[in-house]
């Protein structure tokens, strides 16, 4: 039987103030802290220092998604101003939460600023729509569409998001959101990792706005979570293997690699497969990670499915008890916050 889950277990208190509206001045001038696993006192400093605390022979897998000008915005032939946030596309087609979304009707023409239009193909489920456009979705987007920065940094998009909420791995377009741990990093500090001996891989899973939406307790009980679609390249797969071979320690950067890897990885083994499927897999403890011996992440809203994922590592108790620390020395948390390690 599965372990039932108290919602409210997984709550803690965070002041306004803790939470981070604007980058660090520098990606890897955010502060770090280092949870030693499996026990041992938090340290604390900059992120510059990662290369201090890994060893030759470690693979950081990091994701390479790109997030969308997802932020589009229409309206209805009533004149009623309609928010459009696309999650999936391919060519003319799109998934789009929208608001207000019951006011969607199948059939119903939308119409973009730009003068482009939008048809109703499937009216809302649990608020997504399916969209079709008169141009290319991809085009619109990055013509028309604004970054879909998170809400609780009350402000709207400025022109430095553009750069600050990519991380430098930004390939294949397809994120709603950003990978948040691969903000931190520069070509600098890539440069000093590759000195150290210390490999990165990447992979690719297109962040989906499921994995931050809060949870209620059927989404708990049901143990899936909206579905999100990754690629494994060989590339990576060969490289968790080798690493293994070698006796190195496999890092996920960022919980959405760490849901990528696992997914790919059957029961039994440590060793994810290459290729490419979608995943709803949710991670909660007593689950115990199995391609991953660690973790660079930031610190998460609470009640949230990424703080259940972290706590596979170190257990909900530690877990909720170090982030009480980070409240105490006024980490900045969410997205444009601050990086825990927990190796």
């Amino acid at each position: 039987m599965p372990t039932p889950v108290d919602l409210q277990a997984w709550d803690y208190t965070l002041p306004d103030e803790c939470i981070a509206r604007y980058p660090a001045s520098r990606r890897d001038r955010s502060r770090l802290l280092h949870l030693p696993l499996p026990d041992g006192p938090t340290t604390h400093g900059l992120f510059d220092r990662l290369p201090e605390l890994l060893r030759a022979g470690d693979l950081l897998v990091v994701n390479d998604t790109r997030v969308m000008q997802a932020r589009l915005e229409a309206r209805r032939h009533t004149g009623g101003r309609v928010e459009i946030l696309v999650t999936a596309f391919s060519g003319h087609h799109a998934e789009a939460l929208a608001r207000p979304a019951k006011k969607l009707k199948l059939g119903q023409t939308l119409t973009l600023r730009s003068g482009i239009e939008a048809t109703v193909e499937r009216e809302a489920v649990d608020g997504l729509v399916e969209l079709r456009f008169s141009e290319p979705v991809a085009d619109i987007m990055a013509s028309s569409g604004e970054l879909p920065i998170p809400p609780y940094l009350q402000r709207p998009e400025e022109r430095a998001d553009r750069e600050r909420y990519q991380t430098i791995f930004a390939g294949p377009l397809g994120a709603a959101a950003a990978p948040t741990a691969g903000l931190h990093f520069t070509d600098e500090l890539l440069r000093r990792l590759g000195t150290s001996g210390v490999r990165v891989e990447r992979l690719t899973l297109h962040v989906g706005l499921g994995t931050f939406r809060p949870l209620r307790p059927e989404d708990v009980d049901r143990r899936k979570l909206h579905a999100e679609w990754y690629t494994i390249p060989e590339a990576c797969a060969e490289a968790v293997a080798t690493t293994r071979a070698d006796g190195g320690r496999v890092i996920a950067v960022g919980t959405t690699s760490v849901r990528a890897l696992e997914s790919a990885t059957p029961t039994g083994s440590r060793l994810p497969r290459p290729g490419a499927a979608s995943t709803t897999l949710f991670l909660r403890p007593p689950d115990r990670l199995r391609a991953v011996d660690g973790l660079i992440t930031n610190f998460h809203l609470p009640k949230s499915s990424l703080l259940m994922l972290v706590a596979c590592l170190c257990g909900r108790e530690r877990l909720m008890a170090t982030y009480a620390e980070a409240v105490t020395r006024g980490y900045r948390f969410y997205s444009y916050g601050d990086a825990m390690l927990l190796l």
